[in-house]
């Protein structure tokens, strides 16, 4: 009995001893290694975020942050997502119908949260409405990193370097910059031949950009395209001219007036929602205040995606597309 005592009295001695030695040799109690490029700190519409390592569940609200996302190769990381303007492109159908979708439009501040997201990625300023409780602070208080496209909050006119910057902050933020720098360089390049092939139209012809109204909606007043958003930088580029780029937002409110006035030679339709193309054409070709519009006698009308022309992957596209059709 004496001796299976000191037995037991022995191995219990060991146990904490063991215990310790696993303990001290444990890599787990090390410091975790840094991913390359963290921490990254990034001032984003005036909230100023530093990420020790890429998020991993990412909730996107709106279509051109969520392609963003898809086109950078992150659909792994994305938790949820919601608020399609049209279709995905093509390329993203597949891994997009794989997400969980939160919500037709906006979720709710508690659909967001059962996401469990780390992270919340708004395409427009109405993402993070605060009366409707998704506000980025209100986030914040939740543990909730956010991020809103630069368009949502710019200052000053939207170019298409807001777009390269876009996509290099975000690609930054998940940690795959070059995934974003090779996505911009070939959207440079692209952008580059589309210019100067829509120049060389121009010098072919009459050497002056087509002047463009763009038709959004609108019955009463037409909603149209100002001078700050990347739409206005993309007529520019397609080898046009924005009738109303004088307009100091990204879209506003302007009188028919306005547009019978300033004698448009092409429309450039905004394509989505449940108003189709056939009855924005109609609605304009029928209107007798417009009839000596040049581009309704002569019906000269282009076609965009309303997609096409914000602050996302698909702007250097929508150049070539829409100089072809001027």
């Amino acid at each position: 009995m004496s001796r299976a005592l000191r037995v037991l009295t022995a191995a219990a001695l060991l146990v904490p001893l063991a215990a310790c030695s696993t303990s001290s040799g444990d890599r787990s109690d090390k410091p975790a290694a840094k991913a390359p490029g963290f921490p990254y700190t990034v001032t984003n519409c005036g909230v100023k975020t530093t990420y020790d390592a890429p998020p991993e569940r990412a909730v996107t609200m709106n279509q051109h942050a969520t392609e963003v996302m898809l086109e950078l190769g992150l659909k792994d990381r994305l938790a949820g997502t919601a608020y399609l303007d049209d279709k995905v492109l093509p390329k993203y159908e597949k891994a997009y119908e794989s997400l969980p979708v939160l919500a037709k439009e906006y979720p709710s501040f508690e659909k967001l949260l059962s996401a469990d997201p780390d992270f919340v990625y708004g395409g427009y300023a109405s993402a993070f409405l605060a009366g409707d409780g998704r506000s980025r602070s209100a986030l914040a208080k939740s543990g909730i990193k956010s991020r809103l496209n630069v368009e949502g909050c710019a200052k000053r006119a939207v170019t298409m370097d807001d777009v390269y910057r876009e996509v290099r902050e975000v690609g930054a933020t998940f940690g795959v910059r070059e995934r974003a720098e090779k996505w911009v360089s070939g959207a440079k390049r692209e952008l580059a031949a589309t210019v100067q092939k829509s120049k060389n139209s121009q010098n072919s012809k009459s050497g002056k950009p087509v002047s463009v109204f763009v038709y959004d909606s609108g019955d009463k007043t037409a909603f149209t395209a100002g001078g700050r958003g990347i739409g206005n930088d993309i007529i520019e580029r397609a080898g046009g001219r924005n009738v109303f780029a004088d307009v100091d937002k990204a879209f506003s409110d302007a009188s028919w007036e306005k547009v019978v006035e300033r004698r448009p030679e092409a429309i450039l339709i905004l394509d989505y929602g449940a108003t189709t193309v056939a009855q924005k054409k109609k609605r304009l070709l029928d209107d007798p205040a417009l009839a000596d519009v040049p581009a309704v006698k002569h019906e000269r009308f282009a076609v965009l995606r309303l997609s096409d022309v914000v602050t996302g992957v698909r702007a250097p596209e929508a150049v070539r597309k829409l100089a072809a059709q001027l």
